[in-house]
């Protein structure tokens, strides 16, 4: 009985942690995404500080990293950390508020538009507390933002 207890809780605690040890956020103010690992492969995508990733592999100094739409690209590792959490907006405009809630006014953030990057501050389900690369900072509502 021990034994499956535990087989549990090291399973259960795998689950919980693994999404977090496969996030990167961008670290920098700009960083180019490539289409192979090396600056002498195509320029795929510029983003921006925050822009967070799910990390695929690494070869190299080199990570291959998916985006919120799920498309495959590869980042510089000094470019990215995985010490914060990120989020960025995963629709094509969301409301920024100066609190957790429709209650609280719009901040002059709003609205924040598909692709901007925040770093997540906290969370009051379902809100998020963000802030941004010039920081500014508010709440969007959960559902509205793709986080790791």
């Amino acid at each position: 009985m021990n034994k499956y207890v535990l087989f549990l809780i090291t399973v259960l605690l795998t689950l919980c942690f693994s999404n977090y040890s496969h996030a990167l956020c961008v670290n920098v103010a700009e960083a180019n995404l490539r289409s192979g690992a090396g600056t002498k492969f195509e320029k795929t995508w510029e983003v921006f500080k925050y822009m967070p990733f799910d990390k695929i592999t690494k070869k190299g100094n080199w990570y291959q990293v998916k985006d919120v739409d799920g498309d495959v690209h590869w980042i510089y590792e000094k470019l990215v950390t995985s010490k914060i959490k990120c989020a960025v907006v995963k629709v094509d405009k969301a409301n920024v508020r100066k609190g957790p809630g429709e209650k609280y006014g719009k901040t002059s953030m709003s609205p924040a538009l598909k692709y901007d990057s925040f770093k997540v501050i906290k969370t009051q389900s379902p809100w998020v507390n963000v802030i941004d690369e010039f920081g500014d900072s508010g709440w969007i509502f959960r559902k509205l933002l793709w986080i790791q």
